[in-house]
């Protein structure tokens, strides 16, 4: 394949992995634009929600901040609970297996993230705990 392609903001896909609490939506994905080894897309957290906790398997992550001020929680390598705040503008990234929660404290403002993994698909493993 050797041409540019464009997805609208209105041509995404739901056609992917959801978690409790959030929206994904695929942007470059093999249906959307036959990509091979690149997953990309948008995540949209309502206010006052929160995501159930996951992880993305094999699968490195890396988000970008567009809206609101989401929080990333997660546990460190002595157990503690670790909260990141972010803003818009921010980057996080997110290792391969490491279960973590989105969450939008906000109570009017809709958290919007662009996400991008380094596997096709978009690998979404649902946990019951942290």
């Amino acid at each position: 394949m050797n041409e540019l392609k464009v997805v609208r903001g209105g041509e995404l896909s739901d056609e992917t992995s959801q978690s409790g609490g959030m929206t994904r939506r695929a942007a470059v994905s093999g249906d959307l634009v036959g990509a091979s080894a690149l997953w990309m897309g948008e995540t949209r957290v309502a206010p006052g929600t929160a995501s159930q906790p996951h992880h993305h398997g094999r699968s490195e992550t890396g988000i970008y901040v567009v809206a609101g001020t989401p929080v990333f929680s997660y546990r460190d390598d002595r157990g503690e609970l670790v909260r990141l705040t972010t803003t818009p503008g921010d980057y996080v990234y997110v290792p391969p297996h490491v279960p973590h929660i989105e969450e939008n404290p906000s109570q009017d403002i809709e958290a919007v993230v662009v996400i991008a993994r380094t596997t096709q698909e978009a690998i979404v493993v649902n946990l019951h705990v942290l």
